[in-house]
């Protein structure tokens, strides 16, 4: 049976490659952009999606009912001091990157439940497990992100929908140029704010690519019981077993060294 699979965010980065990687796969892929029309990935079809936007998530409400896969990869990618962030962009951050994804999964649930299968991918970050410094919003609703899948998948699997989280680590894919920034001229935090940024843009030049994220993504969908979370990046394998051992405290340390925040 050809599987049709939604992919959000699937006019760059990991979005497209996961698109791109389905298709090639034999998949039936639905792509959401803001600009349909000014996008093209061979086998992909696109549709129109807003997620700042309840009208343009319930305008989803028939396509989604007839997919199989969901991948909930848009999102903004956001930094600032905690004392600085603007309410409404930490509305908007919630809207995108929490709300707008959980409500596409709940359009999308009654159809695989009634038909026994499904998957829905949701696309973290590790800093859901490695908390970072003037990053907070963005761990914040990717940790909540994790949070929603981590419950939902025992209510769901006795269906054969099976939710899972896969967090990427550093990745080359130009994010950085989209960050959305929140600091004050005058601000006390400013130095270390920069610091950190340089080194979040250091480390995602030299990260994996999305085509490596999206074969991660996937594995996790062909699974036939996927596992609550998949890594990639970043030296996953060796962080998450050092996580496990090591005091929290050195953890925490080891994080913000990485991004030259010593103190």
């Amino acid at each position: 049976m050809k599987r049709t699979a939604l992919v959000t965010g699937a006019s760059s980065g990991i979005g497209r490659a996961t698109a791109a990687a389905l298709a090639a796969r034999g998949y039936r892929v639905l792509g959401t952009s803001r600009k349909p029309d000014q996008q093209q990935v061979p086998g992909v079809e696109f549709v129109e999606l807003d997620l700042t936007s309840e009208d343009s998530i319930e305008a989803l409400a028939g396509p989604l009912a007839q997919v199989d896969v969901l991948v909930n990869n848009a999102g903004e990618s956001q930094s600032g001091p905690f004392e600085e962030l603007p309410a409404d962009a930490l509305q908007r951050l919630f809207q995108v990157n929490v709300f707008g994804p959980v409500r596409l999964a709940q359009l999308a649930l009654p159809g695989m439940r009634e038909r026994g299968y499904g998957r829905v991918v949701m696309v973290g970050s590790m800093l859901a497990s490695f908390p970072l410094a003037y990053r907070s919003s963005y761990v914040a609703a990717k940790a909540a992100l994790k949070g929603f899948s981590n419950g939902a998948r025992h209510e769901l699997s006795p269906f054969g929908v099976w939710m899972t989280t896969v967090e990427p680590g550093s990745i080359s894919t130009g994010i950085s140029e989209r960050r959305t920034k929140y600091v004050a001229p005058d601000s006390p935090y400013r130095r270390d704010f920069e610091t950190m940024l340089a080194a979040l843009d250091r480390n995602e030049k030299a990260g994996i690519s999305a085509e490596r994220v999206a074969a991660t993504i996937v594995s996790a969908i062909e699974a036939g019981k996927p596992k609550a979370r998949y890594a990639v990046g970043s030296n996953a394998p060796l962080v998450f077993t050092l996580r496990r051992v090591v005091p929290a405290g050195l953890v925490e340390k080891l994080t913000h060294r990485k991004h030259d925040l010593s103190r």
